[in-house]
């Protein structure tokens, strides 16, 4: 529950939290496939897979911390990382869309015997990203509205998902650019 609540209706709620989703969803997915400008007049983005990965890798373990201090009843410490993880989402996001929409998709270059892993691991990810928004927004706003029971029932499906996404984030720059 956060401390400074203000009243938003659940109806008016659920529409921004879903408008909000298919708008981000879909501008990665129209940026992903949208042209790109000659590769000379691109700025150098080869730091922002490591970035994306290290904010995906740090998310995640706040994400891991947020869990060990809710169980211990530890609630501030929790609302700290959740808020912490949710903004270092938000910035991969970013910078994400930034790298996609300069540079364009990666092609993976590693063995030929560990692509179906890669592409497996890959659609998972992207997939459940896509659905871990939505949810990560209603779990947060069921906190901040102080619905603790409704909180903690979409926070048992949000966590794992989350944490997934994230983690898998992380394997997938892995397999992308240090297996070839």
């Amino acid at each position: 529950m956060l401390s400074t609540r203000a009243h938003l209706p659940k109806t008016r709620a659920g529409w921004l939290i879903g408008g909000a989703s298919l708008l981000v969803v879909s501008a990665v997915a129209i940026l992903l496939w949208a042209p790109r400008g000659t590769p000379s007049s691109r700025p150098d983005l080869s730091a922002l897979p490591r970035l994306n990965a290290a904010l995906n890798g740090t998310s995640a373990l706040l994400l891991s911390a947020a869990y060990v201090f809710i169980r211990r009843r530890q609630v501030r410490r929790h609302r700290l990382c959740m808020l912490s993880a949710f903004s270092l989402s938000a910035l991969f996001l970013v910078s994400y869309v930034i790298y996609h929409a300069l540079a364009g998709s990666t092609r993976f270059a590693g063995p030929d015997w560990i692509r179906p892993i890669y592409f497996t691991i890959l659609t998972s990810h992207i997939a459940l990203a896509a659905l871990v928004l939505p949810l990560a927004l209603t779990t947060l706003y069921r906190a901040w509205q102080g619905t603790l029971v409704k909180h903690r029932r979409i926070a048992r499906w949000t966590l794992p998902i989350w944490l997934y996404v994230s983690a898998s984030g992380v394997v997938v720059y892995l397999m992308l650019y240090h297996l070839p």
